[in-house]
């Protein structure tokens, strides 16, 4: 086994990797606001690809390199898993439906997506980044 592909290790990735996409949407928020809708478009694709090349590449790992490698969380970590998870997962739900209605120009479909994905990602960027252990 890779001795880089520890549980920390991965989780530290991950935090890092969930900083990096969410300067990415302030961006393309910010473009909103200067009704620069193309750069909103184009940052949401990279924020979209991104975020699910990280979610593929955990699920990847977890489930078929090493289905164990969070087994050394304590309780309480696996309590903050869990809280962190209720956030991310309807997140991933709602990123292609968001995407999707973005690029058709369902503008009230997008918009309401986009106000339901802004709460779970901020419950996943919190939970992520200040509630899971890297170390």
């Amino acid at each position: 086994m890779n001795q880089w592909l520890t549980g920390p290790n991965v989780i530290l990735t991950l935090k890092v990797a969930v900083a990096a996409v969410t300067v990415i949407l302030i961006a393309s928020l910010v473009c909103v606001l200067r009704k620069n809708y193309r750069w909103h478009g184009r940052l949401n694709i990279a924020f979209f690809a991104l975020t699910l090349t990280a979610v593929l590449g955990l699920e990847g790992i977890i489930r078929f390199i090493n289905p164990n490698l969070f087994n050394y969380f304590s309780e309480e970590t696996k309590r903050m898993m869990t809280i962190h998870l209720s956030f991310s997962i309807p997140s991933t739900i709602l990123l292609p439906v968001m995407l999707l209605s973005g690029l058709k120009h369902r503008r009230i479909l997008h918009v309401a997506v986009g106000c339901l994905f802004l709460i779970c990602w901020i419950g996943t960027f919190v939970t992520g980044i200040f509630f899971l252990p890297h170390g």
